[in-house]
């Protein structure tokens, strides 16, 4: 009998570390789990300095959970502008953006009502 993969890490951390690995600023976690209307429980956000960062952060981020969690994003969006690239994992939606596309639509402040923490470098 095969046997089943035991996560490294959670899906959420390996999102983390795989934004980190590529030098992402201000990823910030909103944790929707307590608003009533929300589609995924967490949106993990942060923003690159240019398109080719911004993908390269996307990237990361898919090779780290392919790694540590074993897990592909069920839908992505944005890769031919890489202004700001979406990866779906169902319960947790990950925005990357271009600083000037974060700043343009303010996803933390249309989620206002969430718990927001952002991640500080070590």
């Amino acid at each position: 009998m095969p046997k089943k993969k035991i996560a490294k890490i959670d899906l959420k951390d390996a999102i983390i570390k795989g934004m980190l690995e590529k030098k992402a600023h201000k990823i910030t976690v909103l944790d929707l789990r307590k608003l009533k209307v929300s589609m995924a429980d967490f949106f993990i956000i942060c923003h690159g300095n240019s398109d080719k960062q911004v993908s390269a952060i996307a990237h990361s981020v898919e090779e780290e959970v392919r790694k540590n969690v074993g897990e592909k994003p069920w839908h992505i969006e944005g890769t031919e502008t890489s202004e700001w690239i979406l990866l779906d994992y169902i319960d947790m939606v990950v925005h990357i953006f271009q600083e000037e596309k974060r700043d343009f639509y303010g996803i933390e402040e249309l989620w206002g009502d969430a718990e927001i923490t952002v991640i500080e470098y070590i």
